[in-house]
């Protein structure tokens, strides 16, 4: 026998070994609870759903949602039943809105059983559920999405006014909330958000005696009348930049580092990674860390030659207390940052490069790679080991 021992995760400790994996991800739950609250008082006197689709943008709702019910969330938003169903199971009595809708009449069974509440946004979506009820006779309670300029999902708002006056007299439908969804909200000056809006407060005038929802996490800064009845912030909980240019007052959450596993010389006028893309300008000093595409950080992030692209924050890592860039082309499992500038013996095999966190903004590490903060936090791979910093110290 070796004599090793596996690693056991518990509560605040998943993913990968420790001792074995490439890079790590922290995740400052004590902060997600912070930018809760920060919101909560924003959108005042509106309530603070949370969404937590996409398993929390990649963060765990195991971990995520029983923080936010503990500062004082009750309606939750997820893309999928099974999504739904996941959070069900962990909290028994929240309001849990399936946004995506339903998937036809042999899905909706599923709603009933785990008391989702089904985002409905077509004709079709309302004969399902008006054909099925949780329990005989019982009320259909559901959210209805009417579009008011994003054209992805929801009723048009003929339709959505015409369905309000046929079910005032039939009652098929028990609508728990009216909501629609921002398309540019965060670009505070873009004339679409108050176009949306005008749309928005026009149909809503077809559905009395019920809650309003339309401002996302970037609309949940736009003023008290975007905020109706309820917000639904998704990407500034998880410490995203939620307006444009704009000072980000979020914290940050996730902290993503990758282990140095070489330190190698290398010769002016030498090329670095896949295509020969990036060519010294001098001797330099080039740390591989344990990390690429395959663990969400984008192949886009390359540094493609001299200067480096400057975008802030982008292109580099954090190590040492100074930024280094990227070298050459990002691959699957590696990515090479020069570290010249550090000194010599400055960096060890072992050291941890900041990919994200406190340093680097995940919003600029996202912007070096042509993309936002929603699809980097997403696609972090499983190769990570996950370290869940408790809210209550």
């Amino acid at each position: 026998m070796s004599g090793w021992l596996p690693f056991e995760p518990d509560a605040l400790h998943e993913g990968a070994d420790p001792r074995l994996a490439g890079g790590r991800l922290t995740i400052d739950l004590a902060a997600l609870a912070a930018n809760y609250r920060l919101l909560a008082r924003q959108a005042a006197p509106a309530a603070v759903a949370g969404v937590v689709k996409a398993d929390a943008y990649g963060l765990g709702a195991g971990h995520v949602a029983p923080v936010l019910w503990d500062a004082g969330c009750r309606t939750f938003f997820v893309a999928l039943p099974e999504e739904g169903i996941a959070v069900r199971a962990i909290l028994p009595e929240a309001d849990i809105f399936v946004l995506n809708g339903l998937f036809g009449p042999e899905a909706a069974p599923a709603y009933g059983e785990y008391r989702l509440l089904p985002v409905l946004g077509s004709p079709t979506d309302l004969s399902c559920w008006e054909a099925f009820g949780w329990d005989g006779d019982a009320p259909r309670p559901c959210a209805i999405h009417v579009d008011t300029g994003m054209n992805r999902l929801g009723l048009t708002p003929e339709e959505a006014v015409a369905f309000a006056e046929e079910n005032a007299l039939t009652g098929a439908i028990t609508p728990r909330l009216l909501m629609s969804h921002l398309a540019c909200a965060d670009d505070p000056d873009h004339p679409l958000s108050r176009r949306q809006l005008e749309s928005f407060q026009a149909v809503r005038q077809a559905f009395s005696g019920i809650d309003s929802s339309l401002a996302n996490s970037s609309g949940t800064f736009l003023g008290a009348d975007f905020a109706f009845n309820l917000v639904r912030p998704g990407i500034a909980l998880y410490g995203g930049r939620p307006v444009n240019g704009a000072a980000n007052p979020m914290k940050t959450v996730v902290t993503a580092e990758a282990r140095v596993v070489q330190v190698r010389q290398a010769k002016a006028g030498e090329t670095v990674s896949y295509g020969a893309t990036h060519t010294l300008a001098r001797d330099t000093t080039i740390a591989v860390v344990s990390a690429g595409y395959a663990d969400g950080y984008h192949r886009a992030s390359s540094g493609s030659g001299v200067p480096l692209r400057q975008v802030a924050g982008g292109g580099h890592g954090f190590l040492h207390d100074r930024k280094v860039p990227v070298l050459g082309r990002v691959t699957m499992d590696l990515t090479m940052f020069d570290v010249t500038d550090l000194g010599a013996d400055a960096v060890s095999v072992g050291d941890w490069v900041e990919l994200f966190g406190p340093n680097i903004a995940v919003d600029d590490a996202a912007a070096a790679a042509g993309t936002i903060s929603y699809e980097l936090l997403t696609s972090l791979g499983k190769r990570y080991h996950r370290h869940y910093v408790s809210p209550h110290g």
